[in-house]
């Protein structure tokens, strides 16, 4: 049962020197660090993360968010001349419809973004990102977010993959910016359907080898659609986190996800998702039972002490940021002050946090074998 404590947004502050938050992704993606929150077994244990096979068993499935993170940030310039930057914040959907005439083949899309300029461009003010990109601003919205009309021509993910940049976290601060690695990097290797605009980072370590050996093993792999959107760096304003507004995001859990996930509840196999995000999704999809039905539509599950998991057994997850509400979710599954006392022991030990650094498994049962 959730304590008082566990309600207030001060309760979930922790100390992070600067110099844990990872800038970088390591070499090998697996050879990433792996904190092991063994409950049932009250210990800790400090592994890399390609050991996850040590405790995966046949019979188990592994659920994986299948999103693909977009280049969505556009760099450019206002008609006046000045730099802007826009961020876009969710996947543009192309209109039918030409913007500047019949033949000349140009398009438009309306998206919601962020903008960063000098000064903040007005509604009719025009946005040029390359030849074939433009945009006209349309309506400033409340929390600094603009609605733009975007004109292009040609195939828009390809000028987006062209000219985008990768919507890479807030706390990553470098002078250089993007690299050419980001594109490869801050992406999982399963990434399919693009529409996100952050990663679901604990699926960041798995390599292709990985998920085969886990596979050999005997453990099924899932998949949902879950488009991770900027909500998810949205800081908690309120001092009861129960008054929380959560984001949402669009999610897709299909026919055969749902049957995967119910037979191998049904065979007393493990649930384990990959990430905040499939935790989210499949809870979502499950009904008051317990069974996951497919669905698909904008899922808005906030999930914080007290709720009382459905699907879930054991959790894949990197380190969360102080006092948000994925902090809250990991809170949820294993309880706050374990998380806390995890995290702590964390950055004594130095492990590197966020979307680039190390990763945690939180294990609520064991394999019944």
């Amino acid at each position: 049962m959730a304590g008082n404590a566990d309600y207030l947004l001060a309760s979930y502050q922790f100390a992070l020197p600067e110099e844990n938050i990872a800038q970088h992704p390591l070499a090998q993606r697996d050879s990433s660090r792996l904190l092991v929150v063994d409950c049932p077994a009250a210990e800790t244990r400090d592994r890399k993360f390609a050991d996850i096979c040590d405790y995966l068993a046949p019979g188990d499935l592994l659920v994986v968010n299948n999103t693909r993170v977009f280049p969505a940030r556009l760099l450019g310039r206002k008609e006046t001349g000045g730099k802007v930057e826009l961020l876009i914040l969710e996947y543009p959907i192309p209109e039918e419809g030409s913007v500047h005439g019949e033949s000349d083949g140009w398009q438009k899309a309306v998206v919601i973004g962020l903008v960063k300029s000098a000064k903040r461009p007005q509604p009719g003010g025009r946005l040029f990102f390359s030849e074939n990109l433009g945009g006209t601003v349309q309506e400033l919205l409340p929390d600094g977010k603009v609605r733009v009309v975007l004109q292009y021509r040609g195939d828009l993910a390809g000028i987006l993959e062209e000219h985008g940049q990768m919507p890479l976290p807030p706390y990553i601060h470098r002078e250089e910016g993007q690299t050419d690695e980001d594109r490869q990097r801050y992406q999982t290797v399963y990434a399919e359907n693009p529409g996100a605009v952050a990663a679901p980072t604990a699926g960041l370590h798995f390599t292709p080898e990985l998920l085969e050996r886990i596979q050999a093993m005997g453990v099924r792999i899932a998949q949902v659609t879950l488009h991770v959107g900027y909500g998810t760096f949205a800081p908690v304003r309120v001092e009861d986190i129960r008054e929380h507004a959560i984001h949402a995001e669009y999610l897709k859990v299909t026919e055969e996800t749902a049957a995967l996930v119910n037979e191998t509840r049904a065979a007393g196999g493990r649930i384990w998702a990959v990430g905040t995000t499939s935790v989210r999704a499949l809870e979502f999809a499950a009904e008051g039972t317990g069974q996951v039905v497919a669905r698909s539509g904008f899922c808005d599950l906030y999930i914080y002490p007290g709720y009382q998991f459905r699907v879930v057994d054991n959790l894949i997850t990197n380190f969360h940021l102080p006092q948000s509400s994925l902090l809250f979710l990991v809170s949820a599954l294993v309880g706050r002050t374990r998380i806390l006392a995890a995290y702590g022991e964390a950055v004594e030990k130095g492990y590197r946090f966020y979307s680039y650094g190390d990763a945690m498994v939180l294990i609520t049962r064991h394999h019944q074998g």
